[in-house]
């Protein structure tokens, strides 16, 4: 798990946050004292040049008189935190507001236009002080004539103390901020990590076939409906593989005993307990249990016919003429019971657009169930009858019935009730299986009715045929 998502999450996750702050620690800093410079520069060059148009209304002549405004000098510097010199036009420094040595000394080199087109300096400014300063300087003039200039030096450790200070608000504000992004980690953490190490869990153990584990995250959003989705997928893996459990123990059941019974009425023939004048009798048999074999695979067939998709073929038919038709192939089946079909049709022509050929199976199933389960002597009743865009076909027989707990279940593959064992010894157990595939393939439904005793009706819909 070291290289889990997770944990990659997580490191990316710190990398971010210290590469975030060494960058803003690094441009901030830059770009704050840069701020600072030019707007202390131009704060002390606007009042540089208040002072300086100070003193240029006491010049008379060419004497200056700077003893009066000395206090306001001083003053001025205080509240700036900075020094302010007067300095004439040879350089030399005629007033210093910290009374220092300084005051009469000649800057060597001075040159008021060394700054260029900027308004300010930075550095020693003539190797005055020791340490860096911003320094900003205005003219005195007067008569059209500059008699000196006002000099602001301010210590650049000034501007990075209140740098400093900023950056302090910057990097708590920062550290606030990266702190309550933890909130997003553990959001990501709870909502994602965990359902995520569930989900892998889980479909690890489908790997390895217990398909029975259930995936225990319950929340609404796409991890709780990937869950519910495996948790689904897993249900019905686990129903597909007892459905092909059955299905192998039902297949081997019915083809054992058609098996065993054609192997032992030929070894007896082969071996002489069978008499040849029996050989009719018992080979007649031979051929009825082949044809339960042959029933049975040509069921087994359709229905794996039925599983695949767009096998249909839908035309517009007279579903009448069908079941007229499928009931008169009953015709000698019936005479053996005395069994009548009592036919009503609400036209008599009723278009449906399906596929004819498994319609006909349809009613063929249906109608054999019918006569198989229907007691001599009685009437199975068939109707075909149109509501809004639907034909409804019901067959009705007044047989034995289904018992009530195995209604739910006669439509499953191989199922055969205790009751349909006894009438129906040769039965696959496939007809109403296949029945119930071919009528849901055509996007419709069929229903069934029964009681015990009294008799079964099953009822199933057509789509009418746009086609008059």
């Amino acid at each position: 798990m070291t290289h889990s998502l997770y944990y990659k999450f997580i490191l990316g996750y710190l990398v971010f946050g210290l590469l975030g702050f060494a960058s803003i620690a690094t441009l901030s800093s830059r770009m704050t004292e840069r701020y600072l410079i030019r707007e202390q520069a131009d704060s002390l060059y606007d009042e540089a040049n208040q002072i300086a148009s100070t003193y240029s209304g006491m010049y008379h002549g060419k004497d200056m008189d700077l003893i009066s405004s000395y206090p306001q000098l001083v003053g001025s510097a205080h509240y700036l935190h900075a020094q302010i010199w007067i300095i004439d036009r040879q350089g030399k420094i005629v007033v210093d507001s910290d009374q220092s040595e300084r005051t009469g000394r000649v800057i060597d080199r001075f040159d008021p236009t060394a700054a260029g087109n900027k308004s300010y300096t930075i550095g020693t400014f003539y190797d005055q002080f020791t340490y860096d300063v911003l320094s900003v300087h205005a003219p005195i003039t007067g008569n059209y004539t500059t008699y000196g200039y006002v000099v602001i030096h301010m210590p650049l450790s000034v501007l990075q103390n209140t740098r400093d200070g900023i950056l302090n608000i910057v990097y708590i504000t920062l550290a606030v901020v990266f702190g309550l992004s933890l909130i997003i980690l553990l959001v990501f953490t709870k909502t994602v990590y965990f359902p995520l190490k569930k989900i892998t869990a889980g479909a690890n153990e489908y790997a390895q076939g217990n398909l029975t584990y259930h995936i225990d995250v319950n929340t609404r959003d796409e991890m709780g409906y990937l869950a519910a989705t495996l948790n689904y997928m897993s249900d019905e893996l686990n129903k597909m593989e007892e459905y092909q459990k059955t299905f192998i123990a039902n297949v081997s059941h019915d083809f054992r005993s058609p098996l065993t019974s054609i192997k032992g009425y030929l070894e007896a023939i082969l071996d002489g307990t069978i008499p040849p004048e029996m050989y009719e009798k018992y080979l007649t048999r031979v051929i009825t249990e082949t044809e339960r074999l042959n029933k049975l695979t040509q069921g087994m067939l359709t229905l794996n016919t039925l599983d695949s998709k767009g096998y249909l073929n839908r035309t517009n038919f007279d579903i009448n003429r069908v079941i007229k038709d499928t009931a008169a192939s009953f015709e000698g089946t019936c005479e053996e019971k005395n069994i009548n079909f009592d036919l009503t049709f609400s036209n008599n022509i009723q278009m449906v657009y399906a596929d004819l050929g498994k319609i006909q199976q349809v009613m063929y199933n249906l109608i054999d169930n019918a006569i198989k389960f229907s007691h001599h002597d009685s009437t199975i009743y068939i109707q075909a009858s149109g509501k809004y865009e639907k034909i409804f076909i019901s067959v009705k027989d007044t047989g034995i019935g289904i018992p009530k707990d195995s209604i739910k279940k006669i439509w499953e593959r191989f199922y055969k009730s205790d009751l349909s064992r006894g009438k129906d010894k040769k039965g696959t157990g496939l007809g109403l299986a296949i029945v119930k595939e071919i009528i849901q393939s055509h996007g419709e439904n069929i229903d069934v009715v029964s009681t015990e005793g009294v008799g079964t009706e099953f009822i199933f819909s057509l789509p009418k045929s746009t086609i008059l």
